[in-house]
């Protein structure tokens, strides 16, 4: 695929929690990229090209016309998207690269842990998957700090009920003791990872977000469960 930089309108930007909003980035006529699901985009504004941030896609690749991003107010990139972002306003798009792609077959597990806005490029593994009606099974288990931090709830609930093979999973850390929450509380740990576990050898982890998450989740598959490093896929986040 070209790795022509392009100019593109934000179509939208939609707020997802106070510091964390979704902006939708339409394509230019005559612009029809290939690309994959997981794939991350490189965007950077007119006015300032040598400060360039990538984010992962939370659109999939059965989206067409526009790629979405969900960003997190960090940073000053994150910080002046999330502040200042308006339909209207335009940023050149590096195409779509990386390995961080869902494994699609009939006999495989995906189980996708995830912190925080890590979670947004399992969006649109879900999304791919309910469109295709595909047997792939995918497991999310979310780490979020209380329940008003939960990217994406409604879409992710709406695809668990469409698609019997997809599950998502919450865990809260912060929750104060007398909070009505029933869910699950703490930390992702290692005995709910393996209890998702029925078919190890055609189970294939993914770990996105927060440095910590994604280096638990690794020291845990691929050191104490040993599972090969061919079956865990890794984004951090910083």
């Amino acid at each position: 695929m070209s790795r022509i930089i392009t100019e593109m309108l934000v179509e939208s930007v939609t707020p997802e929690l106070p510091d964390t909003k979704t902006i939708r980035l339409q394509w230019p006529a005559g612009y029809e990229p290939e690309f994959l699901t997981g794939q991350f985009i490189t965007v950077y504004w007119p006015d300032t090209p040598t400060y360039k941030r990538a984010y992962s896609l939370s659109s999939c690749a059965l989206d067409r016309g526009f790629f979405e991003v969900t960003v997190k107010r960090e940073g000053k990139m994150g910080t002046r998207i999330v502040d200042w972002a308006k339909p209207g306003d335009k940023l050149f798009v590096i195409p779509p690269v990386g390995k961080f792609l869902p494994v699609f077959a009939p006999e495989k597990h995906l189980v996708c842990i995830a912190g925080g806005s890590g979670v947004t490029p399992f969006r649109a593994f879900a999304r791919e998957a309910a469109r295709r009606q595909l047997d792939t099974k995918i497991t999310v288990l979310y780490s979020v700090r209380t329940t008003n931090d939960i990217i994406f709830e409604r879409e992710f609930r709406e695809l668990a009920l469409e698609n019997p093979n997809f599950n998502f999973y919450v865990t809260a850390t912060r929750l104060h003791p007398e909070d009505k929450w029933t869910g699950r509380r703490g930390r992702i740990d290692p005995a709910w990872v393996r209890e998702q576990i029925h078919d190890l050898p055609n189970t294939i982890f993914y770990a996105c977000g927060p440095n910590p998450l994604v280096e638990f989740a690794e020291h845990l598959v691929v050191h104490e469960m040993g599972v090969p490093k061919a079956q865990m896929k890794t984004e951090k986040w910083g």
